[in-house]
């Protein structure tokens, strides 16, 4: 089956907000967009009448969020479809094809943040093809810098793609991922690296500036080490390090207010109490403020 940009769709705002940064991510892809709606019959529900109506309600759902896209993006191919499963055991199964998976999260307010629910949460933690979460009333314009007067547009140049980097185990797929992003949009890509000190610094940085500055700037050379040779492949990419002593999680959430796309990696493990998203990227799903990229790796 033909790659397609893949987006779980159920009506709500989320969900919408969602399909429509699917659609936009497809055309700078150059791909077709595929919309799959899931539902489950509860089992105390009559079989034949709840049946017919959440396909009814379904069918009214692709086909509005259709119209409404074909309205905006006339040249994409959008197809859909609705499946009678579990949205995660749908989706899970959708993501196999999809590039990317791309779901939708209410946010904490109108500004800040994900609240990122169990169907999500699951779908990240086991997938092994990178899935996108969009926030409710995220709007084009939001991934966009300001105009000459300040104001939010559509049609400025993109703001940074975030990309957090572990430079201990740094992953191709989670780069690739990040500087093609960066390529696509013709974007700066601005790689954050948080790292702590020593346990020997017990009365904190200001103990030594001396040597905190020694160590940041090791930091930053084994962080350029890194990205040298995906440099030399995207010459055309500006690329920015910020390594900084701290959570990398908290200078991730801090960078995506003025990102459009996050970029984190999850590393596969398969262990017997089930999957984990890993403490970095679990809490920038829950607190940035830009669309949020995982993408698993091993």
């Amino acid at each position: 089956m033909p790659r397609t940009v893949t987006v779980g769709l159920d009506g709500s705002p989320e969900s919408l907000a969602a399909a429509e940064w699917a659609a936009r991510e497809a055309e700078l892809r150059g791909l077709a967009l595929h919309l799959v709606h899931a539902w489950d019959r509860q089992p105390h529900a009559e079989p034949v009448p709840d049946e017919e109506a959440h396909r009814q309600w379904g069918d009214r759902i692709l086909r509005e969020a259709t119209e409404r896209l074909h309205d905006r993006h006339p040249a994409l191919e959008i197809t859909s479809e609705q499946v009678r499963q579990p949205p995660v055991t749908t989706l899970l199964a959708a993501s196999g094809d999809a590039d990317p998976l791309v779901i939708g999260s209410r946010g904490l307010s109108g500004v800040t943040g994900f609240l990122v629910g169990s169907a999500g949460l699951g779908i990240v933690a086991q997938t092994e093809r990178p899935v996108v979460l969009v926030r409710s009333g995220a709007r084009a314009e939001d991934e966009h810098q300001p105009d000459a007067d300040g104001r939010p547009s559509a049609a400025t140049p993109f703001r940074d793609v975030v990309l957090g980097l572990d430079h201990e185990y740094p992953d191709d797929g989670v780069i690739a991922f990040a500087f093609e992003a960066a390529a696509r949009r013709a974007a700066r890509l601005r790689v954050v690296h948080g790292w702590s000190l020593p346990s020997y610094f017990a009365d904190g940085p200001g103990a030594d500036q001396g040597l905190t500055g020694e160590l940041d700037r090791k930091e930053e050379s084994t962080v350029e080490a890194v990205l040298a040779p995906w440099r030399e492949k995207f010459p055309g990419v500006e690329v920015v390090g910020q390594t900084a002593v701290g959570s990398a999680a908290g200078h991730l959430v801090d960078a995506s207010a003025d990102a459009s796309l996050v970029v984190v990696g999850r590393r596969i493990r398969h262990a017997p109490v089930g999957a984990r998203i890993g403490p970095v990227t679990h809490a920038v799903l829950h607190h940035a403020t830009a669309p949020v990229a995982v993408v698993p790796h091993h």
